[in-house]
């Protein structure tokens, strides 16, 4: 049986993340190429530490497709692990390129709060709205 080519996110699973190799099994299940290129980019930005204009050097460096590092770089952006810098950031001192970014920490940490507010939730017109809501997903 074949592995899914969606995220692997299931509780038990985030709890045994312990380093790059395991976020990107999470991330990029079944394909051992975008894994390798996702740790690759991952510790390339962690390790520069300035905005890169260009992640080219990964394809020489590594020996990863330009086809495979654009798929993984992609999946990065959309999930926010790294963002492209404009040069019109003051944020990156005018430096333009890709980065590490904090959008899929924050947004987690975001998910998780309304999660926490939602199950304590004790106001009788949220059940209420809460359950036309669901009446309508039908």
């Amino acid at each position: 049986m074949s592995e899914s080519s969606k995220i692997n996110f299931q509780h038990r699973r985030i709890r045994q993340v312990e380093d790059v190799t395991d976020l990107v099994d999470m991330l990029f299940p079944g394909n051992r190429n975008q894994q390798h290129a996702a740790a690759r980019v991952l510790l390339f930005l962690r390790q520069t530490m300035v905005p890169q204009r260009t992640l080219a050097v990964l394809e020489r460096q590594h020996g990863i497709s330009r086809r495979t590092l654009q798929r993984t770089r992609a999946k990065l952006a959309r999930l926010g692990l790294i963002e492209h810098a404009s040069g019109l950031a003051a944020r990156h001192g005018g430096e333009e390129g890709w980065t590490l970014s904090s959008h899929m920490s924050t947004a987690l940490r975001h998910l998780a709060d309304q999660i926490d507010r939602w199950r304590s939730e004790d106001r009788p017109a949220r059940r209420e709205k809460e359950e036309v809501l669901a009446g309508l997903l039908r």
